[in-house]
């Protein structure tokens, strides 16, 4: 069984729902969720005129590899009516592998830990709700620590 840790985003509709919504299609697909964040209110980040975003993590126990728990957050986010526009962009769902057990995997389509999860306080701020002492496996830093170093730049 391993442990992943999953952003989970809306901006588009309701928002809630949407989020709620895909909560209820993981558990469907066998992903057990351990832990839940609150919902963080959140301005949009990388492209700015557009909604503002709800934000929460869960980390959830999978049978899934890492490869496989992405394609199945892929089509959780089509059949919750994703649309590619652009990078950064409004989306009704946003589902995003940040942690994977203890792994590094750096490929075209996959990047675990998530590349700017980091410096992104949407990402930390629930991350650290739910999870302070998890360490960043590249940065060796606890989610607390990353998150304490964005709030003194």
């Amino acid at each position: 069984m391993s442990v992943a840790y999953i952003g989970i985003g809306s901006n588009l509709g309701e928002r809630k729902d949407n989020c709620h919504r895909a909560l209820t299609l993981l558990k469907q697909k066998g992903i057990k969720i351990t832990k839940k964040s609150s919902f963080y209110e959140t301005e949009p980040w990388g492209y700015k005129n557009q909604p503002s975003f709800l934000n929460m993590v869960i980390e959830a126990e999978t049978e899934l590899g890492a490869r496989d728990l992405l394609k199945t957050l892929q089509q959780i986010e089509k059949k919750l009516g994703r649309e590619e526009n652009f990078k950064w962009g409004p989306r009704t769902i946003d589902l995003d592998i940040l942690l994977f057990d203890n792994m590094t995997i750096q490929e075209n389509d996959l990047m675990i830990p998530h590349p700017l999860m980091h410096k992104r306080e949407f990402v930390l701020q629930p991350l650290c709700e739910i999870s302070p002492a998890l360490r960043h496996p590249v940065l060796r830093a606890s989610i607390q620590e990353l998150l304490e170093g964005l709030h003194r730049k």
